[in-house]
């Protein structure tokens, strides 16, 4: 690479902090670590134009966990598990929402509901509303979950829900847009088109490969989530979650944040139209993918599901579909660790990163900074 003088001098060397990815995690990490050290020079390297995992790729739920994917949970972890992931779900929406504020990223708490096609599901989940909200109480200090009415006007699903109280929509383009701000205001520098090939450290730094030439820093860190498994041998395993969005639609009733089979599916109300993704639990082994893409299998569900439950009334156009990468694991906890002297990371959201995002990011800064 042709570099100047300047431009090395600027960009290549002389940093303090590097992290790679420039989504929820990278952001609120590098925003932390400039709040600590001032005049550190923090960079930022970003695959794609915008970040390329899941975080302006999301649906814009501010949410914790529904009522069936919270007992999924404890099928598999300790109520003490849930109730810390809960915790910190909770906690990081709040952090998110202070650091930023409410109006900017267009937040509404306009609730969350779940639907049900299968009475014995519903009545699964009903029937544990009550050990639910016990194991909540010291979280949100009120009843989380209660069942209410459809007024929806919802076909092909059992006319009764749950509700969740606590749960909210944002918008994440303004997320992230209001994120990017504060970072260049505190005078981060955030370089695009940068993809990390691989790195190597010695006693006292990191070189790091890119298809732009190769950087030195003093610290690495890894916010690559979905993308982690290409570059360090962590529990984590991408997830592609496939979307689509419906033109306007005159006279839209529904409002809120919505959940079907699990959390597998989730629509909400976005500018007067519906927004609707999910479908991976259809195709797990093809899902587990790093390529951005709609498969016909999954697209023509989600439509299906437009048609026979949220909109069966109601005309409607795709206006566009797209696709996020997320990561999952054995484990929904995420992973904030120490990878060698000078290497860190913060990743497996696990589908979770609005909600938990931001609290990763702090986390892996003040793993760092000690």
């Amino acid at each position: 690479m042709n570099y100047s003088y300047w431009e090395h001098k600027e960009w290549f060397t002389g940093n303090d902090f590097v992290i790679v990815g420039s989504g929820i995690v990278g952001l609120t990490c590098a925003i932390n670590l400039k709040e600590r050290f001032p005049k550190a020079n923090v960079l930022i390297l970003e695959k794609g134009v915008l970040p390329q995992g899941a975080s302006t790729k999301n649906a814009g739920f501010a949410c914790f966990g529904s009522a069936s994917e919270l007992l999924s949970d404890l099928k598999n972890h300790s109520e003490e598990e849930v109730f810390t992931l809960v915790k910190k779900r909770w906690e990081g929406l709040l952090t998110l929402r202070s650091l930023l504020g409410d109006k900017k990223i267009d937040y509404q708490q306009n609730h969350g509901y779940e639907l049900f096609v299968e009475s014995e599901k519903f009545e699964e989940c009903s029937n544990s509303i009550g050990d639910l909200n016990q194991l909540l109480f010291p979280i949100f200090r009120e009843n989380v979950f209660a069942v209410t009415a459809d007024k929806f006007k919802f076909k092909n699903c059992i006319k009764t829900q749950i509700v969740n109280h606590f749960e909210g929509q944002i918008d994440t383009g303004k997320m992230v847009a209001e994120l990017l701000i504060i970072a260049q205001k505190k005078g981060i520098k955030i370089l695009n088109n940068t993809m990390v090939q691989s790195f190597s450290e010695d006693l006292n730094h990191v070189k790091i490969q890119t298809n732009q030439g190769e950087f030195m820093t003093s610290k690495l860190c890894f916010a690559t989530n979905g993308f982690s498994k290409e570059l360090f041998h962590e529990c984590v395993q991408p997830a592609r979650a496939q979307v689509l969005i419906t033109s306007p639609i005159k006279d839209l009733h529904i409002k809120g944040v919505f959940h079907l089979d699990e959390g597998y599916y989730y629509f909400r109300n976005i500018h007067n139209r519906i927004l609707l993704g999910g479908g991976r639990n259809l195709d797990f082994k093809t899902e587990e993918t790093t390529r951005f893409g709609q498969t016909k299998r999954i697209q023509q569900k989600l439509e299906t599901l437009l048609k026979t439950i949220v909109l069966p009334e109601k005309d409607f156009e795709i206006d566009h579909r797209w696709s996020g990468i997320m990561g999952v694991g054995n484990q929904k906890n995420p992973i904030v660790k120490q990878l060698s002297d000078h290497v860190f990371c913060g990743v497996r959201l696990g589908g979770m990163g609005i909600a938990i995002g931001s609290l990763v990011g702090k986390e892996l800064a003040m793993l760092i900074i000690d």
